[in-house]
């Protein structure tokens, strides 16, 4: 039976858990299981200049992209400030995007307003396509497949999310025992994988949360943000760094994003996202001001509650 996330979640609409979290993070370890990703949403473009226009606008390279190849790629700031965050596929003929919940229209308006003269198309198909996640690091021969960049699956995130027709979503859903975004969430976690809204906010940009090579290509052409990503980058000093931390487990609830953390009184950082991991405990991804001791002891406030916690210096493939 599935579990609908409390309000806090991140992700309303899909199954939180199906009862049994623990043992659906053992699934996707296992290369066993599908996750309902349907709340994310799907954009299309069509037309000859889409890849060398998107190339033009991200911080991917993206304008040799081959049929069934997929991509990470972000939309900065003039300021370098990653304002979306996008999974890239082309099938040949049309340039599939999957974005963060609730992203859709707002980068659809975005991308509208940049296509000038060029021979592109939009839409968004978030009402006839849908997302799954699946612990499989190869394409679906049938529909467009956005795996998991190598940095991140060989942590332990070797999956894929697929687009299909929501005609079919069911009948997927069906085909493999349901796991609930709890242990997809985890597991990302666990890999030390940011995500737009969980490990950003607005003054975020991607030398802070690990997604230069990933989601950034360090020798293309220009794109929007690109001086402030390469003088922190050149310098080698970001303001701020994403950390794995393992929390005391002491208190009932796990601490949520934004939580406040602290080194002997003194914010220092907060909260991405906390997860319930099935051989970790309760961990979190977080983010720190970039002079922070790895051993430092942190506190962090949960709604005045206090939960000791430490940043795990050497996680498992990382």
């Amino acid at each position: 039976m599935s579990v609908l996330p409390p309000e806090s979640i991140v992700d309303q609409g899909v199954a939180w858990h199906n009862g049994d979290p623990f043992g659906e993070q053992r699934l996707l370890l296992e290369g066993r299981g599908v996750v309902d990703l349907s709340n994310r949403g799907v954009l299309c473009v069509s037309g000859i200049d889409r890849l060398t226009w998107l190339n033009d606008l991200t911080t991917q390279l993206v304008n040799a992209l081959a049929a069934g190849q997929s991509a990470l790629a972000l939309i900065l700031s003039p300021h370098g400030h990653v304002e979306f965050e996008m999974h890239l596929v082309d099938d040949g003929q049309t340039t599939w995007i999957i974005t963060q919940p609730g992203q859709s229209e707002a980068l659809l308006a975005y991308l509208d307003s940049m296509r000038f003269m060029l021979r592109v198309e939009l839409a968004d198909v978030s009402d006839a396509h849908a997302v799954v996640y699946e612990p499989v690091h190869t394409a679906d021969p049938e529909f467009p497949t956005w795996l998991v960049p190598e940095h991140f699956a060989q942590r332990g995130l070797a999956g894929r999310e697929v687009v299909l027709p929501r005609s079919e979503l069911a009948a997927r859903l069906t085909a493999a025992p349901q796991v609930g975004t709890w242990a997809l969430e985890a597991s990302r976690v666990a890999a030390g994988m940011p995500r737009m809204n969980c490990e950003t906010d607005h003054r975020t940009i991607p030398n802070e949360v690990d997604w230069l090579g990933s989601a950034v290509h360090m020798n293309k052409g220009c794109y929007r943000g690109q001086e402030t990503v390469a003088k922190v980058f050149n310098l080698g000093h970001p303001p701020r760094r994403l950390a794995l931390i393992h929390l005391d487990g002491s208190t009932e609830e796990l601490p949520a994003h934004g939580d406040v953390i602290s080194v002997g009184g003194k914010a220092v950082g907060w909260i991405g996202t906390a997860a319930r991991h099935f051989e970790d405990g309760n961990i979190a991804l977080a983010v720190l001001k970039r002079n922070v001791a790895a051993d430092a002891p942190l506190v962090v406030d949960h709604n005045g509650e206090l939960i000791s916690a430490v940043e795990d210096p050497a996680p498992a493939g990382w």
